[in-house]
């Protein structure tokens, strides 16, 4: 009978094994090994080296974390627990080793460090973090012995272990979270979807109107984080009223995005409507420039001593308060036209104040009402400039007080609007019937599945004068990234290479490049391997212009 330690060294796996149990057994042995050089050295004497340590730690757990996801998708993927909580969290926190925090923060609980978080919080967390880390180290005995007899396989006892720290692990993320940041409820999460819908709205009107670009779009101009708010602005509170930005209810029912502009929106609103269409035009084109000062701006201010038309000119964010002391009559407020007569230009619906006869169903207190407004601004150039600064400094404030939200929604709407390459229709292997003289010298890489046969490399490596598209991959065949092979998450995105069509993760895929002969002229994202073995420099160096 051989000793346990023998037989152990003769099951030990070999490095070179490439399935996931294997390459946990070194994971494990790994973190192992360094858990043991941290306890049996001194920090006090040697500080440089623990937090050498510490790093190395940091690094090992990570790398288990990743193998053991990758073992729960392929043993357990229809049992894993839901992550929908994850659309909650602020984006920030959405980051690639977001479970390597969240065991170190349940160590920390469990140790008693002090943690930014309240004392009742902590009472509740700490059953959760021991548990957790229970069903941690039951995962890592059991997996260990299952890759020391048979790594191939996964029967039921380790199944059992994996759902229940997949539960375990996801339980504490929510509530660990939920107790440092304020998570998104259900209906502000359904809110904000209405914004993305009226933002989405608001690129397609600016592209017809031609406010904006399709160019722009697709090249994600900087100057759009400012622009698309702003329109939207005034889509949500003429075009679309009863959208998400529908003053008719209270502002606790708004997403927190705007609500906090509850009644500067009111005022917005009610001198948007005394505007003539192509006062509303250069109102808008006005707000799609990058420009300091707005076109639709006052004028150049008088001479030192001379006269000027008002004694008290308002400040920016109280220029539209009422100066009398009676308000306005209410039916003033009233949006006269349908919602789509702003998009209308071609209809007989005038816009500003209307004579009784034009107005259908209305007298003429609209018309005067809208009269008064217009009566307290010394020109029509000053009341623009009074919309440009006040609807201009919403925007800004959202870029300011509601950054991680705006980021979110703009990328939403970017993935929605932007020019979406086709797919190519005919196969790319019909290079090799053709007799391609370039399939012979094309650069081939080993164990690479873009050279995955010579015409295909030739195909990729191929510059001007090729304008058909590669073959685009659709996103539901493909679970894992062409080249490491990790596999795809809620964490782990999915990126497709504009030069071969292939899915890769972020990090396979970090380089830009123009691609002209795809009509590419601006840089776009490329994978590592096509960027290093199929471009030629010219593309390359135009990332860097």
């Amino acid at each position: 009978m051989l000793p346990a330690a023998l037989r152990r060294w003769l099951r030990r796996p070999k490095r070179s094994d490439p399935r996931l149990l294997s390459q946990f057994f070194f994971a494990d042995e790994r973190v192992t090994r360094v858990v043991a050089e941290i306890n049996g050295l001194d920090a006090e004497l040697d500080p440089q080296q623990y937090l050498v340590l510490l790093n190395q730690l940091h690094l090992s757990q990570a790398h288990l974390l990743a193998i053991l996801e990758r073992i729960m998708e392929e043993c357990i993927p229809t049992q894993r627990h839901s992550r929908d909580y994850l659309v909650k969290f602020p984006e920030e926190l959405l980051v690639d080793n977001l479970g390597n925090h969240m065991l170190f923060a349940a160590e920390c609980l469990l140790a008693g460090t002090f943690l930014e978080v309240e004392e009742a919080d902590g009472a509740q967390l700490r059953p959760q973090a021991r548990n957790l880390l229970c069903s941690l180290e039951l995962v890592r005995t059991v997996l260990r012995e299952q890759s020391l007899s048979q790594p191939g396989s996964y029967p039921e006892p380790v199944r059992a272990v994996l759902v229940q720290f997949d539960r375990l692990f996801a339980e504490f993320e929510l509530s660990y979270v939920s107790s440092l940041v304020a998570v998104k409820s259900p209906e502000e999460i359904y809110r904000q979807q209405e914004i993305i819908v009226l933002f989405c709205e608001t690129v397609e009107r600016a592209l017809r109107l031609g406010y904006l670009t399709q160019e722009m779009i697709d090249g994600y101009e900087p100057l759009l984080m400012f622009t698309i708010p702003r329109l939207a602005i005034i889509s949500g509170l003429l075009i679309y009223p009863e959208g998400p930005l529908s003053l008719e209810q209270s502002p606790e029912q708004m997403s927190r995005v705007f609500s906090p502009f509850y009644n500067l929106l009111k005022k917005i609103r009610d001198l948007l409507r005394v505007l003539s269409e192509e006062e509303l035009c250069l109102l808008e084109r006005s707000l799609c420039t990058a420009e300091s000062e707005d076109p639709c701006g006052p004028a150049t201010p008088p001479a030192w001593g001379a006269a000027v038309p008002r004694a008290d000119p308002p400040a920016p964010w109280g220029l539209l308060e009422v100066p009398c002391a009676a308000p306005p009559p209410p039916t003033c407020m009233a949006w006269p036209g349908p919602p789509g007569a702003v998009d209308n230009m071609g209809t007989d619906w005038q816009w500003g104040p209307q004579p009784p006869g034009n107005s259908p169903g209305l007298d003429a207190t609209p018309g005067a009402c809208c009269s008064e407004l217009r009566s307290r601004y010394s020109s029509t150039k000053d009341m623009l400039h009074t919309l440009f600064v006040c609807i201009s400094g919403v925007a800004d404030q959202l870029q300011t007080n509601f950054a991680s939200d705006l980021r979110s929604i703009l990328k939403t709407v970017f993935k929605i609007v932007a020019s979406q390459a086709e797919p190519s229709e005919e196969p790319g292997a019909s290079q090799e019937e053709d007799g391609d003289p370039c399939a012979a010298d094309a650069p081939r890489v080993a164990d690479c599945p873009l050279c995955s046969s010579p015409a295909e490399a030739a195909g990729l490596q191929r510059a001007a004068g090729t304008h058909r598209l590669p073959e685009w991959v659709p996103d539901s065949t493909c679970s894992q990234c062409s080249a490491c092979r990790s596999p795809f998450t809620l964490l782990r995105r999915r990126h497709h290479c504009r030069s071969c069509g292939k899915i890769f993760c972020a990090r396979c895929s970090p380089h830009t490049a123009a691609l002209p002969h795809y009509g590419q002229p601006k840089p776009v994202r490329v994978c590592t391997h096509c960027y290093a073995a199929h471009l030629s420099p010219t593309p390359r160096r135009a990332q860097s212009q």
